[in-house]
């Protein structure tokens, strides 16, 4: 019998990555030292520690963990694509509508809100019932609602179908960095996080077709027609390549001590290699088969209560870390991203410039040359932080990767004064461009690494922590952008976008100070608080 459990166990030629590294006391410092046996990275053990099932997701392979990677970061750039791409279009919508500039600007800062409130609902239900049939429902919905916008024929109307298609689609704010946190290893985490990141920074560049789309037969309805071919092929890779990442491993460890066993008589099998073997062997699972992997429905938890979930997300806006994220998030959407496709159009278009409509979605060429820019350093807090731990004798500090972001610090708020200036001057118009480029490069790193940072210092309860991001930085974003043009009209492009714009901007970046100098004491005092019992181990 022995001899048949080892021969079935060798026959399936799986390796199952084992490790030992653990997280201390205070959350977010984790021991990566390796023992005889662990699999490492850099010398480093893997974290977090994976079942020895085949069926965990941290055991899969890479080129099907780069699989579901890619099509989660194509979500993202799609969904934001469609939320922001119809920029170039507020003009002419105004003149269709009968409406001022600022009311067509709200075609986009009401479907924001609700891009980012979508996770309010979603990502406790992704939790109850899974990722997997979430994932596809939400496309569903993204799905009917580009469709409902390519015949829309009045303003009420193309804003409910806006708003529909921007809630279904919300969910790829959460849902990547999620699966990013269920496939990965610690040491992998900034690096996925920042492709996540680029995708949805790419759809930045979608103002570009979709005004070049104004003067075809469909004009604007052609954008529509076309995100939502798009978003039925990804419907479609999706439902064939992403499986269910939800995995109970507590669950899994306990099943492997059968009943009636004591700790003695574990100890005793240790001692004893060839019995541990055959006992490792006849409780490692098989893989599922590929048509199981396909079932629209998830692990259904029964230990989550969605509105429990829902009202205690709320208080990780108290948690500094996540606070940063949010700042960061709202204000470099809201500040930049809308800031540049509001006021763009509307500049290009005028004297001096008197650029063709066609031409007014162009200013992204800007933002992507930043983020293009920014693209290789994605993986340098990973190489950074995976440095100082080596120095730290292998005990890693959610701070360690920090680093990387000074230079975005100055970078970023630098980006915006060039653009104000600008603006307000009329100046040659490479200055838009180089102005949202300099934005757009400091900001991918705060886009990466403060969520990253945050990932990595509360990991137990990463999806309450995500909620609140989300909730957050589209409210934060809504906030600033809403009255952007009201604002400039008002007090001029140097006052807004320079002056205040620039000045919240870098105020936000500076916190990068404090928590390089003082995160882990933020830490560790978090760790002691009322919200970490109300949070649990976070």
């Amino acid at each position: 019998m022995a001899s048949k459990l080892i021969g079935r166990s060798q026959n399936r030629k799986v390796h199952l990555i084992r490790s030992h590294a653990h997280e201390e006391d205070i959350p977010g410092t984790v021991n990566v030292q390796t023992v005889e046996g662990d699999d490492a990275y850099l010398g480093q053990a893997l974290f977090p520690v994976p079942a020895e099932d085949p069926n965990d997701p941290l055991q899969w392979s890479r080129p099907k963990k780069i699989t579901i990677l890619v099509i989660m970061c194509f979500y993202s750039f799609l969904g934001n694509a469609a939320l922001l791409g119809p920029g170039p279009y507020l003009t002419l919508w105004s003149q269709m509508f009968g409406i001022s500039p600022g009311d067509a600007s709200s075609l986009i800062s009401y479907p924001n809100l609700a891009y980012g409130f979508s996770s309010l609902i979603l990502v406790p239900l992704y939790l109850k019932i899974g990722r997997r049939p979430v994932m596809l429902g939400s496309m569903l919905a993204f799905i009917a609602g580009l469709a409902g916008c390519s015949r829309a024929n009045d303003f009420g109307e193309l804003m409910a179908w806006r708003i529909i298609h921007s809630f279904g689609a919300g969910i790829c704010e959460a849902l990547p960095v999620q699966l990013v946190n269920d496939i990965f290893f610690l040491h992998e985490r900034g690096k996925h996080i920042g492709y996540y990141t680029f995708g949805m920074c790419f759809a930045a560049m979608a103002t570009i077709p979709a005004a070049y789309m104004l003067p075809t037969k469909y004009s604007w309805r052609l954008f529509f027609y076309v995100s939502l071919a798009f978003a039925s092929a990804l419907f479609i890779f999706a439902f064939l390549f992403v499986e269910e990442t939800s995995y109970d491993r507590e669950a899994h460890k306990n099943s492997d001590v059968p009943p009636g066993h004591s700790d003695e008589t574990i100890s005793s099998s240790l001692e004893k290699p060839d019995e541990a073997i055959i006992e490792q062997a006849a409780v490692t699972p098989d893989r599922k088969t590929y048509l199981e992997t396909l079932r629209p429905w998830g692990r259904i938890d029964p230990e989550v209560h969605a509105l429990t979930l829902m009202w205690r997300s709320f208080t990780y806006f108290l948690i500094p870390q996540v606070l940063w994220v949010v700042t960061s998030f709202g204000t470099i959407i809201g500040l930049g991203a809308l800031a540049f496709n509001y006021v763009f159009p509307i500049k290009i278009t005028a004297p001096p410039y008197n650029w063709p409509e066609s031409s007014s979605g162009v200013q992204s060429l800007g933002s992507l040359l930043g983020f293009i820019l920014a693209l290789p350093f994605t993986s340098s807090s990973d190489r950074l932080a995976g440095y100082l731990t080596r120095k730290n004798n292998g005990i890693r500090e959610a701070e360690m990767r920090l680093g990387v972001m000074l230079p975005a610090m100055v970078i970023g708020p630098a980006g915006l004064v060039v653009y104000g200036l600008t603006a307000q001057f009329n100046l040659h118009w490479i200055g838009y461009f180089f102005g949202s480029g300099l934005a757009s490069f400091g900001g991918y790193f705060y886009y990466c690494f403060t969520l990253a940072y945050a990932v990595d210092s509360y990991n137990s309860n990463t999806s309450e922590m995500l909620i609140a991001i989300n909730v957050g930085k589209q409210a934060v974003s809504f906030g600033l952008g809403f009255g952007v043009l009201d604002w400039v009209m008002e007090h001029g492009y140097a006052s807004i976008i320079a002056g205040a714009f620039g000045g919240v901007f870098l105020a936000n970046n500076l916190m990068l100070i404090l928590f390089m100098l003082r995160g882990k004491q933020i830490r560790q005092f978090m760790s002691r608080s009322w919200l970490a019992k109300l949070h649990g181990r976070s």
